[in-house]
């Protein structure tokens, strides 16, 4: 396997050692400031795991394990919704609605990444995949930006309360599209939530409430499936990344939540093409050998 041709932050043997405080400590900050917005976080965990030297199957199953993390900042940010869903499930219609919304938007992709989840873990988990997946995702955004200014007209669900279950399970078939490393699971509910009728406001939110069932199923079935190849010994790394996605998503949700208030979502997908576009340039110049 080529490896990076930036020295990594601390030795790790790819698919033997854990990595590094200070490697996990790095991507945990990745993946929090990553996961919320649509730039796609398992996408720059890929391309950081590369750079600090830290891929194989282990590293693929940390990366997806330290986004429960980033998960329980949207749990601490809203547990006051999710308390209240909670205590009216019995009692409350909109309580149940909004349960069952989440659960019918969360099948699609659990149900394709059981059934595609190895062969797109084998096929696409690499820098230059996720590279063009950036660019692609980018127009996707530019197209459904200028879509929502020249017909606003579309928007007919201004709030998550408001969202049908038909809604929620086309919000649902769009993240399914995030299996893709480098789609971006947040950009493509938020800009398919969009392009189906949803306020920026709503999308965004579901999109954070979607991440906690999401997250979570992600998370401990890739931890189940490969127990074996960890050990107690692992758990301080799993602790120092998880630890990191947290606080790191905490500060992105708050800061996101009162940015799509008066902005929109075109400077991420320039963002987007840049970031693709520099390494595609850099493998094909073999400035960076990337795994």
């Amino acid at each position: 396997m080529r490896q990076s041709a930036l020295a990594p932050l601390a030795p790790v043997s790819p698919g033997v050692d854990s990595p590094s405080l200070a490697v996990a400590l790095a991507l945990g900050i990745v993946e929090g400031l990553t996961e919320f917005l649509p730039i796609s976080s398992t996408g720059h965990l890929i391309v950081a795991g590369s750079l600090v030297g830290y891929t194989g199957e282990r590293a693929k199953v940390f990366e997806i394990a330290i986004q429960s993390g980033a998960m329980m900042a949207v749990v601490w940010e809203y547990r006051a919704r999710f308390a209240r869903m909670i205590a009216g499930l019995a009692t409350d219609p909109a309580a149940r609605r909004f349960a069952l919304n989440l659960a019918i938007a969360f099948l699609p992709a659990a149900l394709l990444g059981l059934a595609l989840g190895h062969a797109i873990k084998e096929a696409l988990f690499a820098p230059v995949p996720v590279a063009i997946a950036f660019i692609a995702g980018a127009f996707v955004i530019l197209w459904a930006e200028r879509r929502a200014k020249t017909n606003p007209s579309t928007v007919r669900v201004a709030e998550v309360d408001e969202m049908s279950a038909a809604d929620a399970l086309k919000v649902g078939v769009a993240q399914a599209f995030a299996l893709i490393p480098g789609t971006s699971r947040s950009g493509a509910t938020i800009i398919g939530g969009m392009l189906f009728g949803l306020s920026r406001k709503a999308a965004t939110e579901f999109s954070f409430f979607l991440a906690v069932p999401t997250l979570v199923a992600a998370g401990a079935y890739s931890l189940w499936k490969s127990r074996d190849l960890f050990s107690l010994a692992d758990l301080p790394a799993f602790a120092t990344g998880s630890a990191a996605a947290f606080a790191s998503a905490f500060l992105c949700i708050r800061w996101l939540i009162r940015y799509v208030s008066r902005h929109d979502f075109v400077p991420f997908a320039w963002y987007r093409i840049a970031f693709g576009a520099l390494i595609l340039a850099t493998a094909w110049s073999g400035t960076v050998r990337w795994s």
